[in-house]
């Protein structure tokens, strides 16, 4: 996967993570993957929500040391 950009949300309360990915992505061009880090567990519903919204595409998400990672494809 080729990630354009990365966002590191991590200790951030909502609605921050959201903040902080929404203006990411304003930065990408469309087609381009940005990858998000954050400790807010609500992000698990939030991120995937608000990419299907913005019509983005969710790639994939995991979780590794508390950190869930998210990688949303520009629409």
């Amino acid at each position: 996967m080729n990630i354009t950009k990365v966002v590191d949300a991590k200790g951030l309360a909502c609605p921050m993570p959201i903040v902080k990915t929404k203006k990411a992505m304003n930065e990408l061009e469309s087609g381009q993957v940005l990858e998000i880090h954050t400790t807010d567990k609500g992000a698990k519903n939030d991120l995937p929500a608000w990419a299907k919204s913005g019509g983005h595409e969710l790639l994939k998400h995991e979780e590794e040391n508390n950190v869930l990672k998210f990688w949303i494809k520009k629409g």
